[in-house]
């Protein structure tokens, strides 16, 4: 007797600190148990090819869920709704994802300590992501909007090595390269932990969401079991300067997936609004599954 075929599921990458519960339910076969066929539409190295100037629909992730080659991804939570809001490929936020993870505003400087010390001092951000979002989220009571200064810097490990060679004063970065950035000196001026959206298509069923998410979940309570068992998956990200083990714990865990629920969504699309980061133009909840 022949088992029924798996159900096929493409993934577009994000950073491997997201991605973590995707990749261990992959590998420990999880999904596979679940009767579905993951997998990523594009490899890491792919998307390190985005360039800082690249436009937000046309990098790695997006692109991939714009033309059709992947059913779902995740991003911050900000972003989820802009790229679903200017995107032309139907699709929705089905769930908050299962890392829980901090930015950290990073420098050099001792100049530099504290969120006040930042009025006109450039932060190197990736526009529109979690970076940018939450710098002016960690900025803005201290210093006002009219004196943060945002500088677009690419991928977070070129924010990284732009802060090693002093071509910016100050980059917010996610792991591993905070635990890369203490231990190589530099200090946190400010951090805040955020998490993001599943962005999936609207032809994935809602039992084949559940049956992923549940899945992912399983990952989860794996990875908390035993996190250095998999943390390397996350140091790979800084070819080699960090060891699994100096993966700090303090910035990142993760968590089961949690329903959106729409007094979330309305509360970070008004948030957006008022900073002219979205045209404004969707129905409350019309992009969050019911």
């Amino acid at each position: 007797m022949t088992s029924a075929p798996r159900t096929a599921v493409k993934i577009a990458p994000n950073n491997p600190v997201f991605d973590l519960p995707v990749i261990v339910g992959i590998d420990e076969g999880l999904f596979a148990k679940a009767g579905l066929d993951v997998s990523f539409s594009a490899s890491y190295a792919d998307r390190e090819k985005d360039s800082p100037d690249k436009a937000v629909l046309t990098r790695l992730k997006e692109g991939l869920f714009e033309c059709g080659s992947a059913d779902s991804y995740n991003v911050c939570e900000w972003a989820s709704i802009d790229r679903l809001e200017r995107g032309k490929r139907g699709g929705k936020v089905a769930a908050l994802r299962a890392a829980i993870a901090a930015q950290a505003i990073l420098t050099f400087d001792d100049k530099l300590q504290t969120p006040r010390d930042m009025a006109d001092v450039p932060v190197a951000v990736q526009e529109l992501t979690g970076s940018h979002y939450t710098t002016i989220q960690m900025l803005e009571s201290a210093i006002g909007l009219d004196h943060i200064k945002i500088q677009q810097g690419g991928l977070p490990q070129k924010r990284w090595e732009g802060l090693k060679n002093g071509a910016y004063c100050a980059v917010a970065v996610m792991e591993p390269f905070i635990s890369l950035g203490l231990k190589e000196g530099a200090h946190i001026i400010a951090a805040s932990f955020y998490r993001g959206g599943e962005v999936v298509a609207a032809e994935l069923t809602p039992e084949q969401r559940k049956a992923y998410y549940d899945a992912e979940n399983e990952a989860v309570d794996l990875i908390n079991a035993d996190f250095y068992k998999y943390s390397h998956h996350v140091t790979a990200h800084a070819r080699g300067a960090l060891q699994p083990h100096e993966l700090l714990r303090a910035f990142v865990h993760y968590k089961h997936v949690d329903y959106y629920d729409e007094a979330l969504f309305n509360r970070a699309y008004d948030w957006m609004k008022a900073r002219g980061m979205t045209e404004g133009q969707s129905q409350h909840g019309a992009l969050v599954v019911g």
